[in-house]
């Protein structure tokens, strides 16, 4: 297939703004970072506007300037604030070399429609910035909290040294603090305790009110699926309130099988939506096939359905797993100190004694997120795959 070649190149003032207008964004966040937003704004907007200019119209090789803005920028960061700060100009350096000459020469039209509009080109791109910038906001407290917990201070900022990548400032004691106090270790079994239970009961329930429900001849089915969804729609704060008062007055307040029952409806939601989901491409034909050969309804839904439907039930009961791991509202309302979980001591450690240990906690619960995510989405492809929605 022939490369992609530039569809024209465009007059100045149209790409010295454009990149003026993200050097001024680029310099908020320097500027913030040194004191002064204002002054930031108006210098970034000022230096990239002037350099995408000469680059431009001063210079004809593309690759050397570029190579060029990175290293400028990569000695002007570290002449600011060390090491750190050179790493992320070299970033900022690539960047705009690379921006400049993809709006100069036209690059940003070779993928999408020749007919498209000025304003529609625009907005397809502007789209697709605003929707990278609210993933960057969502991320960034994750991107924060990672580099944060190998801390060698129990400080919840970074130090000097951490920002000059001396291995002087890093440290494993809070993952040590985590592995070997007994505080922690408490709170992690009775996590480990409570979240499997509570799954396997919310995959059972879950389960078979998906498959009832997604019967025609059930009556008042949407109001039934409305009502046993509503713990995903109501407040948590409502709903750990009710439980309390319920679980107190039939003795099941302050135990571990009121935590339990208390996590596994805040997962059956869960099951219950992707089961559903996964019921929509079943075909129903199989099941009267196999009761037309003999097979009782257990044996038809263990034989047939239930190796179909595996792949959103397993989603089902992750989703319903990191819940219950995750939650921490309503195991303050039903739970007593006996049932203290690892979210539940974290919030202790954040509200008594701020313990750097959270850091490393908090670290390792968005990698056991992580892997559970990861192994939803490939759930979710092989259950296309078998329902023919995808190639193979």
């Amino acid at each position: 297939m022939a490369a992609l070649t530039p569809i024209s190149r465009t007059p100045v003032s149209f790409y010295v703004p454009m990149v003026a207008a993200a050097g001024a964004f680029a310099g908020l966040l320097v500027g913030t970072a040194q004191g002064s937003s204002f002054i930031g704004i108006v210098v970034g907007a000022l230096l990239m506007g002037a350099l995408a200019f000469a680059m431009t119209q001063l210079v004809t090789a593309e690759k050397p300037v570029r190579w060029a803005l990175t290293l400028l920028l990569a000695v002007a960061g570290f002449a600011m604030a060390g090491l750190a700060a050179g790493i992320i100009g070299a970033l900022f350096g690539w960047f705009f070399g690379w921006f400049t000459f993809w709006l100069f020469e036209g690059r940003y039209r070779a993928y999408v429609a020749p007919y498209l509009t000025a304003g529609q080109v625009l907005w397809h791109y502007t789209f697709r910035v605003i929707c990278g910038a609210i993933l960057v906001f969502l991320i960034t407290p994750i991107l924060v909290v990672m580099p944060l917990s190998f801390n060698a201070q129990d400080f919840f900022t970074f130090t000097p040294e951490m920002l000059r990548f001396d291995p002087a400032g890093y440290s494993l004691k809070h993952y040590e603090d985590f592995f070997t106090n007994s505080d922690w270790q408490g709170a992690l079994a009775n996590s480990v305790k409570i979240a499997p239970m509570a799954t396997l009961l919310s995959v059972s329930f879950g389960t078979l009110a998906a498959i009832g429900l997604s019967q025609q001849h059930v009556p008042f089915r949407r109001a039934i699926m409305a009502i046993l969804i509503s713990p995903m729609i109501v407040p948590l704060i409502i709903s750990a309130a009710g439980m309390y008062f319920f679980y107190s007055r039939i003795g099941l307040q302050g135990t571990y099988m009121g935590v339990v029952l208390a996590h596994a409806a805040l997962g059956i939601p869960f099951v219950i939506i992707t089961v559903t989901a996964t019921l929509v491409g079943f075909d129903n034909s199989l099941t009267r096939a196999a009761a037309n050969m003999g097979a009782g309804p257990v044996t038809t839904f263990f034989r047939v359905q239930m190796p179909l439907i595996l792949p959103g039930v397993i989603s089902g009961g992750l989703f319903a797993f990191i819940t219950s791991f995750d939650e921490v509202v309503v195991v303050l309302f039903v739970g007593s100190a006996g049932q203290k979980t690892l979210p539940w001591q974290m919030f202790t450690g954040l509200r008594e004694q701020i313990s750097p240990t959270i850091l490393a906690v908090a670290t390792i619960l968005v990698i056991i997120s992580i892997a559970l995510l990861t192994v939803v989405e490939l759930l979710r492809r092989r259950s296309e795959r078998l329902r023919g929605m995808s190639p193979a």
